[in-house]
């Protein structure tokens, strides 16, 4: 633990870094905090910072724009939480190349910002994207409804560099998109949730902006189960290539269309006459008793926006309890998923806000309500969802709920690799304790 006296041995040590002591009394209800917060510049910062907690076995929370604190963790407060929030800027650019190295506390909409000029962009859709940073996107693996076409970090990200526990730098892949020697050693760090080591530089190949894009919203007025899925069979089998393909529960919609029905969101990107073919031919096969509607380019680009900060986060402070769940399923089954959340919903009198990607299979499902409500409201959400063949992971909640609720759900026969791993490269086990499968 982080006494006075360490804590003037580490101001000592680190002597020009800012370090603030929190109070005692301060908690918050996301926990995930720090009893003193450093905010390192550089990479060797990082490596010293590491080195001494290790060394001391402090445990360290790892922190970038705070959108992912309810992600996690069974730590109120770490002897050191370690924000990333002064470590940011842009390392190299090669547009001819199309890649980008970037620290990682630089905030995601930042570097679209710097992009935009060379007429490129991260193909990537995270939520809350003017906060979260870089560095947690890589670290939580996360994506939006754009993963059908974009992919994950998994595919995108060619290069990192790492600050393991003891300090010392690695660098894994490269800063070229042909690099295939050997092990992809970047696919353990992508979505490990901080656990093995704190990213310090990402390198991601790029993308050009889009000359057009379009969103064409298809509403059921009924919740025809088999109508909605035979529809979006007959997308996914065309010869189209949709960005996403989402549908939205009723609630969902209604906060974001206006229009409280089931709804299939399909969104296009490219140049504005293969926008235009692939629109024609939605308009050709859509069912009967839909309505379908359409936004193209500044009203596509604010319904994002709108989409991308629908979800509770560590940033919100509401008056009732918020979680988020991610569930994976077969990808025809979202739609089974969401009307199950919708009368489970129902049972358990809380409110329930949904989307799932028929192209991935990726669900993810807001749940707001009482305490008692929102945690019976996850245990037969996830039953339903393992019935499925899926899993859910509850990706945002209070910590004093994560402490009764199992985030990442039952271990697996695979946790002795993930426990191995830990063991190897963060034996004292300091960094983000407990948050990531298993306890890790």
């Amino acid at each position: 633990m982080i006494t006075d006296e360490s804590l003037s041995e580490l101001k000592v040590f680190l002597k020009e870094l800012q370090i603030n002591k929190e109070d005692d009394y301060e908690q918050h209800p996301l926990g995930n905090s720090g009893r003193v917060t450093i905010f390192p510049k550089t990479e060797q910062e990082i490596s010293s910072i590491l080195d001494y907690a290790n060394t001391n076995k402090h445990s360290v929370t790892i922190m970038g724009g705070g959108t992912k604190r309810g992600f996690g963790g069974l730590l109120e407060k770490a002897d050191i939480l370690l924000s990333l929030a002064h470590y940011t800027g842009i390392v190299e650019h090669n547009p001819g190349d199309m890649t980008l190295t970037v620290k990682s506390g630089t905030p995601f909409q930042e570097i679209q910002n710097y992009l935009a000029p060379y007429n490129q962009k991260i193909p990537l859709d995270p939520f809350f994207p003017n906060h979260a940073t870089i560095g947690g996107i890589i670290s939580a693996n996360d994506c939006g409804p754009k993963r059908l076409g974009y992919g994950s970090a998994r595919d995108n990200v060619i290069g990192l560099t790492m600050v393991y526990p003891d300090g010392t730098l690695i660098r894994s892949g490269g800063k070229v998109v042909k690099n295939v020697a050997g092990y992809d050693m970047n696919k353990l760090f992508i979505g490990a949730m901080g656990t093995l080591g704190v990213v310090s530089q990402v390198t991601v190949k790029l993308r050009p902006i889009p000359k057009y894009e379009s969103i064409l919203f298809v509403s059921f007025s009924e919740s025809n189960v088999e109508e909605i899925r035979a529809f979006a069979v007959k997308v996914l089998d065309s010869m189209i290539e949709p960005i996403s393909l989402e549908i939205l529960n009723p609630s969902l919609a209604g906060k974001l269309t206006n229009t409280n029905q089931y709804t299939l969101l399909i969104s296009f990107e490219d140049v504005k006459s293969s926008v235009n073919y692939q629109e024609t031919v939605i308009r050709n096969i859509f069912p009967d008793n839909t309505t379908l509607r359409s936004l193209s380019q500044n009203e596509a680009n604010s319904f994002w926006d709108k989409f991308y900060h629908q979800q509770p986060n560590g940033l919100t402070n509401a008056a009732t309890t918020e979680a988020v769940l991610k569930i994976g399923v077969i990808n025809l089954d979202v739609i089974k998923i969401l009307q199950e959340a919708e009368l489970i919903g129902d049972s358990c009198h809380v409110s329930i806000e949904a989307h799932g990607g028929f192209g991935t299979g990726l669900c993810h499902i807001s749940i707001r309500g009482a305490k008692d409500d929102v945690v019976s409201a996850i245990q037969h959400i996830r039953k339903s969802v393992i019935q499925l063949g899926g899993y859910a992971v509850v990706k945002h909640l209070p910590i004093s709920l994560r402490k009764e609720v199992n985030v990442w759900g039952e271990k697996t026969g695979s946790q002795f690799l993930f426990e191995g791993i830990k063991q190897k490269i963060d034996h004292n086990r300091i960094l983000n304790k407990n948050r990531f499968v298993g306890g890790i």
